[in-house]
């Protein structure tokens, strides 16, 4: 699960209603959440084994989690902030291996995402979610269902 972009939508020009602001960190813009996000991954946690896919890493985990009201969840670890988003790929293959089923939900899904995805054997999704606009219900929905066909 990716923090900026699908639990914060960055690029709303206004916070979107049904969000707050967090100034978590000093002379970096607020980062908006959404309360009702944490029954939505506590949902998807009955079905999935959810980690943090983000370049907040550990911070996810002290800030978001709480705040939402989740647990610890595993995470995945990419090269130093800022990094291209291309290079999520291969630590999230390494986090998941060959043959583990995996639902990925990210903003900037890159074309060697979508190689990748479309490369292995075991049941890939790629969730792409509008950085204007977060996690949807419906991104939710497209999880559920297809877990559902597993």
């Amino acid at each position: 699960m990716d923090v900026d972009g699908v639990l914060n939508p960055y690029a709303a020009e206004t916070c979107p209603e049904g969000y707050r602001e967090f100034p978590f960190f000093p002379d970096e813009e607020p980062v908006r959440l959404c309360v009702d996000h944490g029954t939505w991954l506590a949902s998807l946690a009955h079905h999935f084994e959810l980690a943090w896919a983000t370049g907040w890493e550990d911070e996810a985990n002290e800030h978001i989690a709480p705040l939402l009201g989740l647990p610890v969840w595993p995470v995945v670890r990419f090269p130093p902030v800022p990094f291209d988003p291309s290079e999520k790929v291969p630590a999230i293959a390494a986090q998941v291996g060959a043959e583990r089923p995996v639902a990925w939900v990210d903003d900037r899904h890159t074309p060697e995402a979508w190689t990748w995805m479309r490369a292995r054997s075991a049941p890939t999704l790629l969730v792409p979610v509008d950085p204007a606009v977060g996690l949807t219900p419906a991104a939710v929905k497209q999880l559920l269902a297809w877990h559902a066909t597993l």
